[in-house]
């Protein structure tokens, strides 16, 4: 998995940089400059309004006595998509509208519930109840 992340920290910025070029190549620089802060303030707002009402829903399940396990990772999906937003360049923000769009997040968020069950079924990620001292 470390070789993945790594791997994308190589790949991503590289193919970023030949969006931008070719952007600025084809409407210009100034332009290409307002899309990119534009995406940005676009995409601030709207983590801010996600994460708001993952909160809300969090703090319902909870007075409800409920696990709010699926609002977590929708936290975890609104977390990652605000951050990515944050990285000037296309890609990285056509990413990360797709896990702030709440229909789009679930595909995400069923990726992530698979990785989370198979380190629990592994062994790898183990729970513990109470005080362990």
């Amino acid at each position: 998995m470390g070789r993945v992340f790594l791997l994308l920290l190589i790949i991503v910025p590289a193919i970023e940089i030949g969006v931008l070029i070719l952007s600025g190549n084809l409407i210009g620089v100034i332009p290409t400059i307002l899309l990119i802060i534009l995406t940005g303030i676009l995409g601030a707002a709207l983590a801010k309004r996600e994460g708001l009402n993952a909160i809300r829903s969090a703090q319902l399940q909870a007075t409800q006595g409920q696990v709010p396990s699926g609002v977590l990772l929708d936290g975890i999906c609104i977390l990652v998509g605000g951050v990515v937003l944050l990285t000037p360049g296309f890609i990285t923000d056509a990413f990360g509208f797709f896990l702030l769009v709440p229909k789009t997040r679930g595909i995400f968020k069923g990726f992530l519930q698979g990785i989370f069950e198979r380190a629990i079924r592994s062994g790898n990620v183990v729970f513990y109840r109470g005080r362990r001292f």
